[in-house]
């Protein structure tokens, strides 16, 4: 064989160096700012709020991907108006979704969301404000230097926390663990991740981070502890049925992304 066919890759393709640059498909040649696209928006996961919003807000634009379609509401309160899309579940969906948001003139990002928690004392409802995120996903590395974790925007995270502060809701920092696979959450997978200090998992968060750190925009998330996977049995807990709790923490994040 010559020897410039001898090539022999030395490490994983993810943690590979990628060479800077415009991508074959750069999403701000492909989707155009949009004139009333608010720069503050939340990224809700509770598709009954989304439904709800829906009802009760101008629907801007689409992102289309094979699966379907995801509006961008522009919703109108007190404070300023506030763009309101579902980014999809997982980590390529979410990046991807996130990418289209800042196209179309989103700069000021605060996720909604639910996640699993590793300690027992977070119970259902409990507010998180992760800190930092263990990227135990492949997509960030695609838009930063492999690293083990990603620190989340105190620029973001702060004004997140005095929201929090002001409507009296009980919450706590801390870090999550990011996965692309929660059916391969082992126990000695998740003693390991508790370990080096995660308190929930969930599978978009560390992704959000890398995308927004690469775009040079602001990004922070407010989760709500569901199901518990700190026992020796999973609990569900019922957390997907909490209604309320998911309409409540949709509201701080509005008036998180505001402030920020």
């Amino acid at each position: 064989m010559p020897a410039d066919r001898d090539v022999r890759p030395t490490s994983a393709p993810i943690v590979e160096d990628r060479p800077d640059g415009e991508a074959i498909l750069e999403p701000s040649r492909r989707i155009g700012p949009h004139p009333r696209m608010p720069e503050a928006v939340v990224l809700c996961f509770f598709t009954e709020v989304l439904r709800a919003v829906g009802n009760e807000a101008d629907e801007l634009a689409r992102l289309t991907w094979e699966h379907g379609v995801h509006p961008i509401y522009r919703l109108e309160t007190p404070e300023g108006a506030v763009g309101v899309m579902h980014p999809g579940v997982g980590a390529p969906m979410a990046a991807g979704m996130l990418e289209g948001a800042i196209a179309y003139g989103g700069r000021r990002f605060v996720a909604a969301g639910g996640c699993g928690v590793l300690v027992p004392e977070l119970t259902l409802g409990h507010v998180i404000v992760p800190t930092a995120a263990i990227r135990d996903e492949g997509t960030s590395y695609h838009y930063l230097p492999a690293a083990r974790t990603i620190d989340l925007d105190p620029e973001v995270t702060a004004p997140i926390c005095r929201v929090l502060d002001a409507a009296a809701a009980p919450y706590v920092t801390g870090t999550t663990w990011t996965t692309d696979a929660p059916y391969r959450e082992t126990r000695a997978v998740v003693d390991r991740r508790r370990a080096e200090g995660a308190i929930a998992v969930e599978m978009e968060c560390s992704a959000f981070a890398a995308v927004a750190r690469f775009r040079g925009v602001r990004f922070g998330q407010i989760l709500y502890a569901g199901d518990d996977l700190s026992g020796e049995e999973h609990d569900n807990r019922g957390w997907q049925r909490a209604k309320d709790i998911r309409r409540r923490l949709f509201d701080l994040a509005v008036r998180a992304a505001l402030a920020t």
